[in-house]
């Protein structure tokens, strides 16, 4: 078992995040220590349901089960998960868990967020992408049709409780949407403050095989890294008013191809390697960066062999990535490679800078 934490001194909230490979029907008594006695309801992925809901133990009346995919984590859901809370009688004393990937910890999370002004959340990652990223930090949200995750708030879990276990039963398409946020944190190690020097991309190029094979040990130290820096991060800016944009590397144009094709065709993590692409050419074409870092770049992804996007027509992305939360109506904002695992934030205002 592995045990980190998140100290946020800005508020004084301080939550433990719990990493081990216990055997799956234990997790209900770890989630329930978390609690101390109270009502609650589970927002279940319906994939996760199927596989462990059994195993897991809830009753059948406390759980809200929300459909896979992007495309679900949406107004209407958010409504619904509300009212499932409203007709359990849930107060401000009671909890809401999020068991899934990051679609469900992010809708779960804005619910408990604005349920009775705030009751406590649980976050139970069960995808790569939710263990390395999502679940830590306190950003909720759910998307609309004027773009991603742009109605939400930030609202820090009770507590993080990961079960290595779950990736057994993750396909190779969501564990490399996963991969998509790891290689993410290799490009931006040495921007998030953290104290330790952790080597990320060194651990990528020696471990590609085991961590394609999932190889237990190898993932558990993986997302024990990106958590390590992922802290770092939202320790030191917890509400993105600075050093926490640098975790937006990819996303900007990534959002932007995920908005264009419905949430339906690309997974996140697919499209965030396609904006660290893009970000890298941009970086190129404006002197920030030299040719081999990019061909380095390039010799990086192509180990996780992740899927191939064709690019967009410029005219088709930039006004949608001006819609983009981190951007305004006047530039947009990037986060580009300056050097070695280091990045840093660039505005743009005209169309032949990027181009």
């Amino acid at each position: 078992m592995i045990n980190l934490n998140v100290n946020i001194k800005e508020n004084n909230k301080t939550y433990p995040i719990i990493i081990d490979n216990n055997d799956i029907k234990l997790l209900k008594t770890e989630i329930l220590k978390h609690l101390k006695g109270k009502k609650f309801v589970v927002v279940f992925s319906q994939k996760v349901d199927k596989l462990y809901g059994s195993l897991l133990g809830f009753e059948k009346n406390d759980k809200f089960i929300l459909k896979d995919g992007e495309n679900q984590k949406n107004l209407k859901n958010y409504e619904k998960i509300l009212a499932f809370c409203l007709n359990k009688k849930l107060t401000r004393d009671d909890a809401i868990i999020a068991i899934g990937g990051g679609v469900a910890g992010d809708i779960a999370g804005f619910a408990a967020s604005s349920y009775m002004r705030g009751i406590d959340f649980i976050q139970v990652p069960t995808t790569l992408l939710a263990c390395v990223d999502s679940s830590v930090g306190g950003k909720t949200a759910v998307n609309t049709s004027f773009g991603k995750n742009l109605i939400g708030s930030f609202y820090q879990p009770k507590a993080v409780i990961i079960n290595t276990n779950f990736l057994k039963t993750l396909d190779e398409r969501n564990f490399k949407t996963g991969l998509g946020e790891v290689v993410k944190y290799a490009f931006i190690e040495k921007s998030c403050k953290c104290k330790e020097e952790l080597n990320l991309i060194n651990f990528l190029e020696e471990n590609y095989k085991k961590i394609l094979d999932y190889d237990s040990q190898i993932l558990t130290e993986l997302i024990k890294i990106c958590l390590l820096l992922k802290i770092s991060v939202v320790e030191n800016d917890e509400k993105e008013s600075g050093l926490r944009r640098i975790l937006n590397f990819g996303h900007t144009y990534g959002h932007a191809i995920e908005k264009l094709t419905k949430y339906k065709k690309y997974t996140h993590g697919e499209c965030v390697v396609e904006g660290i692409k893009f970000a890298f050419n941009l970086a190129l074409n404006n002197n920030l960066i030299d040719k081999n870092y990019l061909y380095f770049m390039q010799d990086v992804i192509k180990k996780f062999s992740f899927k191939e996007i064709p690019p967009f027509e410029l005219k088709k992305v930039i006004p949608v990535m001006k819609t983009d939360k981190k951007s305004s109506t006047d530039f947009i904002r990037f986060i580009l490679p300056v050097d070695y695992s280091t990045v840093k934030e660039f505005e743009f205002n005209e169309l032949l800078t990027i181009s």
